[in-house]
């Protein structure tokens, strides 16, 4: 009879070495926590052949979390998974665009998807931010089109858009604007869960760091 362990603690403690026991790659220590999120979130250890880890990411994105940087996510699925409560103790907050009242009928007129259209509305949102992307490829393009302005340049780009029309090539485009820190996982896998545990493995690794 199979035994299962029953503990919280004892259960992520178990995944995290089998993790860090099946990984191929030399990550540098300050990696480690996004990475294995990521490969914990997915269930794939597979997954650790397509992350792609700007140079800066890390250090930009805990420097923007430890002055209060806010969180801006495409879809409400990704601020649904985001630690607010240990983000708030930051001095930062997360906020989706996506259904404030003016966005559909201005995405309407645009002729363009409404999660481009709530980057493209509020450019002033993203200057030092941290952005989270775990749905919309168009929403990516939006971002990256706004980020060749210093003035509305993010301090941090997350995005692992999930899908087979577009998402793949918009992170591949992200990861050709090396100018930009960003952490992405290449090809068609990604999702909602996938962006906000980037999102919370770089919140708890500020906390620590903090304390």
């Amino acid at each position: 009879m199979t035994e299962f362990i029953l503990d919280p603690q004892q259960i992520e403690k178990k995944s995290m070495n089998i993790i860090r026991s099946a990984l191929t790659r030399d990550w540098p220590e300050k990696e480690y926590p996004v990475v294995e999120r990521l490969i914990h979130t997915s269930g794939d250890p597979s997954l650790e052949q397509v992350i792609a880890l700007h140079p800066q990411a890390i250090d930009c994105g805990l420097e923007a979390l430890k002055h209060g940087a806010r969180v801006i996510t495409d879809v409400e699925m990704v601020r649904a998974g985001i630690a607010k409560e240990k983000l708030k103790s930051l001095g930062g907050s997360v906020e989706c665009n996506l259904n404030a009242p003016e966005i559909a009928q201005q995405a309407k007129e645009w002729g363009i998807t409404r999660s481009m259209t709530a980057f493209r509305m509020y450019p002033d949102r993203l200057q030092g931010a941290i952005v989270a992307i775990g749905n919309a490829p168009t929403a990516l393009l939006e971002v990256l089109r706004l980020a060749e302005n210093p003035e509305t340049r993010p301090a941090l780009i997350i995005g692992i858009p999930v899908g087979f029309v577009g998402a793949k090539e918009a992170k591949d485009l992200l990861w050709q604007h090396q100018e930009i820190p960003s952490i992405t996982v290449l090809g068609t896998r990604g999702g909602s869960p996938m962006a906000a545990t980037v999102v919370n493995a770089l919140i708890y690794t500020a906390l620590r760091q903090k304390n």
